[in-house]
Parts: structure tokens; C-alpha cells; sequence
């Protein structure tokens, strides 16, 4: 007889962390939206105007040189950082201050810059690919609508070693549900379609 996968046993209860520039969220494993299913998004931007993000694990099969052609060849991840302005190319990096019009997120983390100047950073090999993260797109929220989808359990919020930002993609959703710690241990079994069950 086929059983009903029971909901219940996924919802964890938890301390809720507020989101704040610099903070990583964790999509739960239900969450349908195929623009953030078991996303993990680093916040570079959360204040009273709203919340911008990116999404650092769905990494594209594409050099930055397919989508600019002006760009030099670099091997650089790119990652879809959300579905808000598809057409549009950020970045982040641990560069500092020293890009011009670069914004400082947290810890060794910038967002933006001056794109020339990355281009020449790259053209001139003083720039690697464990530097640097590029995005299509991003993830935006209006004024308290990512506090809504908090506290209705989409997301958890947390911190990301930059390490695992910039060099581990692949398995991230995974081995930070993990982190969160033994209670979270269901979201590991989540099967990923669920219709399979």
C-alpha cells in the first residue's frame, strides 16, 4: 500500500536568526520554486529598502567570454543568482577595497566594483578563480517580505565560511543543512522529488 510522505517529520523547529547583510539562507527541502530549491544564497544587501542576494549553487556551464564576448577567457564560475534582472551580470570577491567601487559584505567579501577593472585584473593574471564568483541575475525581496518567508519556514538563515562560498558549489545545500546541526538531520533524507515516493 503506498504510504503518504508525512510533511511533519521535515518541519524542524529552531531558533529563527534575522537576516542581515552578510547572512546565508538555506532554502527548506520542500520549497517547490525551481529558481530556489535547495539554494543557498549569501545576502549582500538587507535594510528598510529591501533584501538582495545571490544564489551561489547553480552554477552555469558557461565562461563569462560565451555571455560577454568583449570578455577575456577565464574560467571563473557563474553561477544563476536568482531570477530579478536576468540579463544582468554581477559579482562578488575577495579583492577588497582595492576595485574601485566595490561594496564590503562581510569578513574578506565585496560585492561589485568597477567591471573594467576586473577584465584588466584578469587580462594581467593577478586575479584567480577562487577570487572571484560571478552571478546572472539575483534574488530580490521587498521591505519585510524575506521576514514573511522566514517566519513561514522557507528559509533558515545561518553564516557561510567564505572558503565554501567561493570554492564549493556542488554539494552546498547539503553539507550546510548538515552544519546546522543534528536536528536538521531530516533534511538530509528529503528526497528531492518527492512524486517518487
Amino acid at each position: 500500500m503506498l504510504q503518504e510522505l508525512n510533511n511533519d517529520f521535515f518541519k524542524i523547529r529552531f531558533d529563527k536568526i534575522a537576516p542581515k547583510q552578510g547572512s546565508v539562507l538555506i532554502a527548506e527541502p520542500g520549497l517547490i520554486d525551481l529558481n530556489f530549491k535547495r539554494s543557498v544564497i549569501l545576502l549582500v544587501e538587507h535594510n528598510e529598502n529591501g533584501t538582495v542576494g545571490f544564489v551561489l549553487n547553480r552554477i552555469l556551464n558557461y565562461k563569462l567570454s560565451d555571455l560577454l564576448p568583449d570578455f577575456p577567457d577565464f574560467e571563473a564560475k557563474i553561477s544563476l543568482g536568482g531570477p530579478v534582472s536576468p540579463k544582468s551580470i554581477h559579482f562578488i570577491h575577495t579583492l577588497g577595497d582595492v576595485v574601485p567601487k566595490t561594496a564590503h559584505i562581510i569578513d574578506n567579501i565585496y560585492w561589485g566594483g568597477d567591471f573594467e577593472f576586473i577584465k584588466s585584473l584578469i587580462i594581467a593574471n593577478r586575479i584567480t578563480t577562487k577570487q572571484i564568483l560571478f552571478f546572472v541575475g539575483y534574488s530580490g525581496w521587498s521591505n519585510e517580505q524575506l521576514d514573511r518567508e522566514i517566519n513561514e519556514g522557507s528559509w533558515v538563515v545561518t553564516k557561510l565560511h567564505p572558503l565554501k562560498i567561493f570554492t564549493e558549489t556542488e554539494d552546498l545545500w547539503l553539507n550546510t543543512v548538515r552544519e546546522l546541526g543534528t536536528n536538521f538531520k531530516p533534511w538530509t533524507l528529503y528526497p528531492e522529488d518527492p512524486s517518487f515516493n
